[in-house]
This record gives structure tokens, sequence and C-alpha cells, in this order.
């Protein structure tokens, strides 16, 4: 692997203080030292600091104090992501030594303890599937601390590379963006749930300690690491998933836990396949650089691991379960946090799967649930479940693309990470502030928004418009995930796939945003003020979703194309054909509002077209009978052909015999492809 390599200073004691602990790897001079030196500051800062303020949590009580405590944290952490940004993009993968005995002791304590709250809340609500399965993960925990604690010692246990910073990125910023919105979000809740207690503090506190997980995640070298924040962020997202406490809240939670604690079974048992080798392989580094016949069978149960993460079928039902929470938590378990741990560590494990029948398996996987998830959402008329059934479709285009695990693989999969994340927190808090204005999350009570809550449609369609028009980011990652498929051996089944998944995609939106941009007559602005953190959480975000579509060449050039240098010894990028469409999408996307400054004849509005029977403005035509009825205006569905009962559990089968290939192949060996 390139990157950092180095000598290690002699090993202070724990309690001489933390930076004393940190010592670069590679500091031949003493100025990249201390530039080193202040960047794992930065990372550290990043893990720790939303713990503190987790903490505070605790101890405050005012409404005014929990703002601002919130904003700073969440301007820091915001601050910081950059600082971090600006000094390490450059420096390839830079590792971080130091004695991580005492931190691997402290995590397994901590392990113990969630295991101990998970098992009572099990014993409480009388969960035994959830018992059974907590019980086997602890149980293999102690046997992996009794038997392999030797193995468990990492000479670096932190490491930094652009894709990290990828992810630090959409954590520290699109999460923070998230925590700021809450603040106006959870007291319109608790306007609206009066039968809920309170429980702010709590909600903030979790989402902190959530946020704090995920940049442990992807900054851990050590795989012992990445697996204590793995199981950090699935205790998080079931108290967040079952926080209003109501019955559906809590079966939905308990839903979300044992798919979750399956694949943290999995991930366990890898790691004392690792630890019982000859020479253990605990760190990232060495699972990528050992050789596929040693590291496929650990690396095809972390696959599995992430699927469940990653809520890909058999395992999508957690997530939709998980629509049940506050509209918050499903923006930051979309976008930042949850379920970008799953798609995070396939990608980081991609170059074990590319050409293995293995990693063909997983694709197949990925792909079967992009298709199935997409026709899917065609059925639905709750907007927070449309949203998650192509949050699900998305991640399975890029668990296709971690499976393949060729650089142009990878290319398209970082694109569709990044351009989801945006995407797809704007939607869901736009979702969140609509709610609240028109009480209602269905489609079709969106007709018209346009006029009735005209800032709040603006930000919706620009969040729809990024997730499937041109130029927006998601657009272009799908097309360069067309080309990866094309060059991939048996590349074209998953061509047709993404095809036909595609096209379902545009149906859902397309009539979602009909939906939104019908002018009907007799239509009142029912927007009022909205909360201003709602509003700079919001236009933040339709401004990133924009923004990044134009810069992303530049995200590209610095970011996304060192890290496949560095693991691949290739780098990809569209053609320079592809780009100059590309700029002429954007020139047209630029030109296009000018287009309202062009002299316009005066506006007409025409009755709605009925077939020849003659309608009236105020919506209404006269019926066979010579009576009045009313015009409904609506959209397809098509329930009898898209319907959950009609595709779910055909997804649900077909892949779970592809992640059984899986892992049946990894026994084997993944024969090549």
């Amino acid at each position: 692997m390139a990157g950092s390599q180095g000598k290690f200073a002699e090993k202070p004691a724990w309690r001489d203080g933390i930076r004393a602990q940190f010592n670069m790897i590679n500091n031949e001079k003493c100025e990249q030292f201390s530039r080193v030196d202040v960047s794992v500051q930065y990372l550290l800062f990043l893990i720790l600091f939303p713990l503190i303020t987790a903490l505070f949590m605790l101890a405050v009580r005012r409404d005014t104090e929990r703002g601002w405590i919130v904003k700073l944290s969440a301007l820091a952490i915001g601050v910081v992501t950059a600082l971090a940004l600006v000094t390490l993009y450059d420096k390839g993968v830079v590792y971080f030594g130091f004695d991580a005995a005492p931190v691997n002791l402290l995590m397994f304590i901590l392990e113990m303890a969630m295991a101990a709250l998970l098992l009572w809340y099990a014993v409480k609500y009388r969960k035994s599937l959830a018992l059974c399965l907590v019980l086997v993960q602890t149980a293999l925990i102690v046997w992996f601390e009794l038997t392999c604690s030797r193995a468990s010692d990492i000479a670096n246990p932190l490491f930094c590379d652009p894709f990290s910073l990828i992810m630090a990125l959409i954590i520290g910023i699109i999460g923070s963006l998230i925590c700021v919105y809450s603040l106006g979000y959870m007291r319109h809740f608790y306007e609206h749930h009066v039968e809920i207690p309170n429980r702010t503090n709590t909600f903030f506190l979790i989402i902190f300690v959530f946020i704090s997980a995920m940049f442990g995640l992807v900054f851990s070298n050590s795989l012992i690491w990445v697996y204590f924040f793995w199981e950090v962020t699935t205790l998080c997202s079931f108290l967040l998933i079952g926080f209003t406490k109501t019955e559906e809240a809590t079966n939905n939670a308990f839903t979300a836990l044992w798919m979750n604690v399956l694949g943290g079974i999995a991930f366990i048992a890898a790691l004392i396949w690792l630890a019982a080798q000859p020479v253990p392989m605990l760190g990232l580094d060495q699972v990528l650089t050992a050789g596929k016949a040693l590291v496929l069978i650990p690396a095809a149960l972390i696959g599995f691991a992430g699927l469940t993460k990653a809520a890909q079928m058999p395992f999508s039902s957690w997530l939709l379960g998980a629509m049940v929470a506050p509209t918050p938590v499903s923006a930051l378990l979309h976008s930042s946090t949850m379920v970008k741990a799953g798609v995070y560590i396939l990608v980081r494990l991609a170059p074990v799967y590319a050409f293995t029948t293995t990693g063909f398996a997983l694709s197949l996987v990925g792909a079967i649930t992009f298709l199935v998830a997409s026709a899917l959402a065609i059925s639905q008329t709750n907007a927070k479940r449309v949203l998650a059934y192509s949050t699900i479709s998305n991640l399975g285009l890029v668990v296709a693309c971690a499976g393949i695990g060729t650089y142009e693989a990878i290319w398209a999969a970082v694109l569709l990470i990044i351009f989801h994340a945006i995407a797809k927190s704007l939607l869901f808090l736009s979702v969140g502030t609509v709610e609240h204005r028109i009480r209602s999350r269905e489609i079709e009570d969106m007709n018209g928004l346009i006029t009735r809550t005209p800032r709040l449609a603006a930000m919706m369609v620009i969040g729809i418009a990024g997730m499937f028009l041109a130029p927006f980011g998601m657009l272009i990652s799908k097309w360069a995930a067309i080309q990866a498929f094309i060059s991939a051996p048996l590349g074209f089944v998953l061509v047709i796939i993404l095809a036909f998944g595609s096209a379902f995609t545009v149906f859902f939106w397309a009539k979602w945003m009909g939906k939104l941009i019908t002018v009907t007559p007799d239509t009142k602005n029912v927007e009022g003020p909205v909360d201003r953190n709602e509003w700079i959480a919001l236009v933040c975000l339709a401004g990133l979703t924009t923004v990044t579509c134009f810069i992303y060449p530049v995200i590209s050039k610095i970011l996304i194309e060192p890290f496949l240098s560095t693991y691949y010894g290739s780098i990809a990028r569209l053609s320079q054909d592809n780009i100059l469409i590309m700029m002429m999408m954007l020139f047209l996307i630029v030109i296009l509002p000018l287009s309202i400054l062009l002299p316009h004849r005066r506006n007409r509005q025409l009755p709605p077209y009925m077939g020849g029977v003659v309608t009236s403005s105020d919506m209404h035509f006269t019926n066979a009978l010579g009576g009045r009825t009313s015009v409904t205006l609506g959209n397809y569905y098509l329930d009898g052909w898209f319907g959950e009962a009609k595709l779910k559990m055909a997804g649900v089968y077909v892949c779970g015999v592809f992640i059984a290939a899986m892992l049946v192949t990894a026994l084997f060996g993944g024969m090549a492809l």
C-alpha cells in the first residue's frame, strides 16, 4: 500500500497525555512531523468532541442553552472537518501509531456494557430472537478477548486517507446540519405529538454519540476498533428508532437490532478468523495486502455485515421500519451514519472482492436490491417510504460497484455515496418540515406545494432533481457505473439490471415532482415562517446539492483519484467526450433559469382536460346524470404490478440465494471469474 511509512517514536505512558502518545510514521522532517501531529489532533477531536457534547446534553435544562451548545458544536465539527481536509488531502495514506492496549481494554468494557443494556431491553420487551442473538454475539466477543487478545495489538490503529476524508466530510458537514435542523424540528415535533414525553436531551445525546462513532469508524485502521464503532452505531440506531417508545417504534427498533446484530456476529467471526492466522491480520491495511486467498472468507463475512448495515435485501425491512422515528433520525441514518457505514466497509474491501465469484455474487445482491427496491418505490404513497426504498436501491448500486471492485467501479461508488448523502438528507429534512405544515407525508397531499409552500417545494424539487436529472450528481454516478459494468467480467448482466432499475427510478421521482409543481386554482400559501434552524440546514443542503455537481471534477481530482491511485495504481474518470457532454448540460442548467427574463405572452389557465368532457375552473364537471362531480387528479401507483405483496418476497429470496452463494464461494476459495 502506498502512502506514509516510517518509524515509531518511543511509546510513552498513557498518562503522559494523548498528544505525546501519537507518533507519525513518516516523519523524516520535523516540519512534516509537526503538521501530521496537528492532523492527528484533528482526528481525535472529531472522534472525542461529539462525545463531550453528548455529555453536556445530560446537564442542559433550558432550550436556549441547548440550542447554543448544539449550534456551536456543529460549527466546531464542521470547521475541524474542513481543517482535516486541508491538512491531509494531499498526504496519501497516513497512519498513526501508539500503544492501543488501554483503548482496547476500554472498548471491551464498553462492549460488555452495551451488551448488558441490549439484553436488558430484550428481556424487558420479551424479544427472544434479539436476546438469543445478543447472547451469541457477547459470547463470541468474550471468547475473542480470552483467546485472541494478543493478536489485537495493532501498531497503527488510526489512519487517514482520501476516502476517510470524504466520509468525514459527509459525517461532519451533513451530520452537523442535521443537528442544527433538529433544534427547530424537535420543538414542532412535541407540539404535534403531545402524547410523547419530551426527551430532547436524550435525543441529542444519542445523535452526537452516533456522529462520534462514525468518525471513529472511518478513521480506524484496527478492525477491532472498526467493530467497536460498528456496534455503537447499532446501539444508537436501535435507541433512535425506538425513541418515541410506541409499540410500533419498539417493534421496529428490535427488528433493526436483530438484523444488525446478525451482521455483528458475522463481523466478530471474521475477526476471530483473522486473529487465528499464523500471522494475525487485524489491521485493515494488513487485510488489503495479504492476498485474496487468505482473507476472502473474512472479507465475505464482513461483507455480510455490510449488507445488513446497508439495509440490502433481505435485510431492507429494518430501514423501512426506521421511518417511525423523528425525521432528522431518518435523514441521519440515510445520509451520514448507519447505512453509509455498511457501504463504507464494502468499498474498503472492494480490492479483495475484485474478479472473484464471491465479489460477483455480492454485486448481484446489490443489483437485484437496486432493481426491486426501485420498482417497490413506485407503489408507495408515503413520502418517507419512497425515500427509504430509494436509499435501499441506491445503496444497492454502491454494493454492486463494490463487488465488482475495479477502479472504475469504485470511482462510481464513491460518487454515488457523495451525491446520495447530500440529496437524500435535503429531501428528508424538507419532507419533515412540509409534514408539520400540511400534517401529512402522503405524496397525494403534496399536490401543488409549489404554490402552497413555495420555498419548501423548491427545496424538494432541487433534492428530487439531484436524484435523477442531469446534470445533478446521481445521474453522473449512474453513468459512471454503467461504464464500469461494461468493462467488468459478466458486466452485461449488471448493465441490464441497471437500465431497468434506472427506468423505475425515473418513474417514481418524476411523478412525485409532478405533484409538487402542479398548479391548481384557488390554492393558498400555507407555508408560514420556517424555523430559522430548519431553514439554515435546508438552504445549505440545497446549495451543496447544486454546487457539488459543478465541482465534482475537483472532488474527483483531489480526493477520489488519489484514493484509487493508492489502492489500485490506476485512476478512473469520465472520458473527455463525456466531460464535454456534462459541461453542456451544466451550461443548460445555468441558462435555463435566465429564460424567465425573456418576454412571455400572457399566461392562460385552462380547465383540466378530461377526454372531451367539459370541466370548470374549480375542478368540477357535469356527469351523465346531470350531477356536479368533483375532478380528482392523482398519480399512478400500480400496486398490482409493483406492490410489496408482488415483489418484495421475490427480492428477498433471490438476494438470499446470492448471499449464500457469496459465502459458499468464499469458503471454497472464491473461484476467479
